[in-house]
């Protein structure tokens, strides 16, 4: 059984942090582009960053110079690092493992919320 578990969403103020994590089971994790895309109400949801499975990063431009994507192999996890939060930015946040080989073969995780408000 496929699952992505997601956390560190919470309740933060313009201008702080937070560490997003996505840990997988049940997949070859060296053989899955990981990423994160985000859904707020009445928006679309978006692409905010992808790590692919031979290391190549792509940002959205809203989130460049702000947010990092990185992956530990060893722990089968997935992080998104987002720093100097904006009101915009809050959304759910979701763990996306889509397969390198077969795009078809992708799963999602539950997402956590994340809202950003002073």
């Amino acid at each position: 059984q496929v699952q992505l578990v997601e956390s560190g969403g919470n309740l933060v103020q313009p201008g702080e942090s937070l560490r997003l994590s996505c840990t997988a089971s049940g997949i070859i994790f060296g053989l899955f582009d990981m990423g994160w895309y985000r859904q707020a109400p009445g928006k679309q949801r978006e692409l905010v960053a992808i790590v692919r499975s031979r290391g190549s990063i792509t940002y959205a431009d809203s989130v460049k110079g702000r947010f990092t994507i990185s992956r530990n192999s060893a722990r089968d996890t997935v992080y998104l690092q987002m720093n100097s939060l904006k009101p915009e930015d809050s959304a759910v946040y979701y763990c996306v493992a889509e397969s390198s080989i077969n795009a078809k073969y992708n799963y999602w995780g539950q997402g956590t919320q994340v809202t950003v408000s002073s």
